[in-house]
């Protein structure tokens, strides 16, 4: 991806944010010499990567398939107590996060306003492959049993919560309007955690053409904040 398209995405971002009255930390807004700066202070941030995340998957195609997401929280195995993570996401109409289940964690996805979030739902094998077996879930609560391949709509304001193992595909439902997403889980770690069913690239390749608006999580290392 290149940085310009990176940094459209971070402005349109804030704009539905704050269309929707979400949020962020101030730290949220640092340029790069505030990250200099303040680095010292902001360990668990920078350890933790928490903050701006913007993938396509590797798809080159961020529209198509692609996911804009802000970690809000999040703990560190072995590193402190923190049992809990929190992110707020967007995604587009027809917006595709590819199927994927964790080995680890478990979560509640959240939709926090805006259309609906269509999630196409498996479970897996231990080989990773899917079964044909029905998936047993709840929504806000109350539990549900989908056919595999089948999916649930989510409106604003609902939520399910995706157990380990658990194959989800989701996307914002055609003609609703992009999805303000909350999730509300244990510690995530994408270097280990995720299980994709086909083979993508969660953390893309940046063409630096400009300077970054705000750094994302994966950029700390790399300007050697």
């Amino acid at each position: 991806m290149k940085r310009s398209e990176i940094n459209q995405i971070l402005q349109n971002a804030k704009a539905f944010m704050e269309e929707r009255k979400f949020h962020l930390p101030l730290w949220a807004y640092w340029g790069i010499d505030d990250w200099r700066q303040n680095k010292d202070c902001a360990t668990e941030v920078i350890n933790n990567m928490l903050g701006w995340d913007i993938t396509d998957f590797g798809s080159g195609d961020f529209y198509s398939r692609g996911l804009f997401l802000f970690t809000l929280r999040n703990g560190k195995y072995k590193a402190d107590q923190k049992p809990y993570a929190e992110k707020i996401m967007i995604v587009e109409e027809n917006q595709e996060t590819p199927m994927h289940f964790h080995r680890s964690k478990m979560e509640d996805i959240i939709n926090r306003g805006g259309g609906n979030l269509v999630i196409e739902l498996f479970n897996s094998n231990p080989d990773a492959s899917f079964t044909g077996t029905p998936v047993i879930l709840k929504i806000d609560g109350l539990k549900r049993t989908v056919q595999p391949g089948g999916s649930v709509v989510l409106q604003p304001g609902e939520s399910i919560c995706l157990e380990q193992g658990v194959y989800h595909r989701f996307y914002g439902e055609a003609g609703k309007g992009k999805v303000l997403v909350g999730e509300v889980s244990m510690v995530n770690d994408d270097a280990s955690d995720n299980c994709f069913h086909e083979l993508v690239g969660r953390f893309p390749d940046i063409e630096e053409d400009e300077v970054p608006v705000h750094l994302l999580g994966a950029d700390y290392a790399k300007f050697s904040i």
